[in-house]
């Protein structure tokens, strides 16, 4: 049996795989709120108590950077060891990677239709590197390459907490705007559901770009989570406050440059993935020309990228997919 997990600030999702199986129908599977919990192995001694399997390796993806076998989880207070999880749990192989890079291990086995949607097809190079870049509570980015053993090869990244490089003069003021309150501006900052879309509506609202409308205020006001509001509202066509349509605009655009930069940055001649909650909730907007416009605009590479496909990754459980797929590995 193989145990995957996706383990996050909110929630953990754990799942069982017979590792014989094509890894698609988990034999178990359940969510648990990560903050009930004092640390991973607590939680996976729940799950697994009273199903009388043996477990003999497991993987688990990390929301956050993973270095020597050691990762703490974003926005809660669990360290995790590979060594220690062993030892605890009794499982033989233990394998720890950052939730972006378990998501590249599902991507050579994702399907169009049932796991992907194409926004375009494009001309995808043979063995050519793939990019992943998904914005959701923050943004994660990763990369496979093809190496010689036949294989694609996973490589994780931090580049969402790279500096923002604005693209025109409105993305030159939302960036002054945050200079006046952080030091360090990244991508991710603009670039996500939890800090990206409230910026930039902040930003709009505070500069006198848009007018809030009260309604919209007053929902905001008395919620803890404002993405959900803004991008609701922001789909609502012909009657979509103007702020909100902005705000979600002007983050299609970044989304796109950022997505655009880590295409060249990789060389991602075999395909840009966007994962993350939020692409699949505003596909209507990926599909728009500004988005593949913002991709685009390098200057003398936009030939380049006008050949890269770029897909959506619409399986939510790609992280556990891929987390197995890692733990096949160990």
């Amino acid at each position: 049996m193989l145990l995957a997990g996706d383990i996050g600030g909110t929630k953990t999702n754990l799942a069982l795989y017979a590792a014989e199986a094509e890894l698609r129908t988990p034999v178990a599977e359940a969510t648990f709120s990560s903050a009930r919990y004092p640390s991973l192995e607590t939680v996976v001694q729940e799950f697994l108590a009273g199903r009388g399997v043996v477990v003999e390796r497991a993987s688990f993806g990390v929301a956050g950077p993973v270095l020597n076998g050691e990762a703490k989880v974003t926005n809660l207070p669990w360290r995790m060891s590979e060594a220690r999880l062993a030892a605890e749990l009794g499982i033989p192989r233990v394998g720890l990677l950052n939730d972006l890079a378990a998501i590249a291990f599902a991507v050579p086995h994702l399907t169009a239709g049932e796991d992907l949607h194409i926004l375009r097809a494009g001309m995808p190079a043979q063995h050519g590197a793939q990019a992943i870049i998904a914005p959701g509570t923050g943004l994660g980015e990763a990369f496979l390459t093809y190496d010689q053993s036949g294989n694609y090869s996973v490589h994780a990244s931090e580049g969402g907490h790279s500096g923002f490089a604005p693209a025109d003069e409105e993305q030159l003021g939302l960036l002054r705007h945050l200079f006046a309150k952080h030091d360090h501006v990244s991508c991710e900052r603009v670039c996500s559901g939890g800090m990206g879309i409230p910026n930039i509506y902040t930003y709009l609202r505070e500069s006198g770009a848009c007018v809030e409308p009260q309604e919209l205020a007053r929902q905001l006001a008395v919620t803890g989570d404002p993405t959900p509001i803004i991008v609701n509202a922001a789909l609502e066509g012909e009657r979509a406050p103007a702020i909100a349509a902005r705000t979600l605009a002007l983050f299609v655009a970044i989304l796109g440059a950022e997505a655009g930069n880590l295409a060249l940055k990789v060389l991602a001649t075999g395909g840009v993935y966007l994962g993350g909650g939020i692409p699949p909730r505003i596909l209507p907007l990926l599909e728009g020309e500004p988005f593949r416009s913002a991709f685009r605009h390098k200057g003398r590479f936009a030939e380049l990228l006008d050949a890269i496909p770029l897909y959506i990754i619409r399986n939510p459980k790609v992280a556990l997919l891929g987390a197995a797929r890692h733990a096949l590995e160990l």
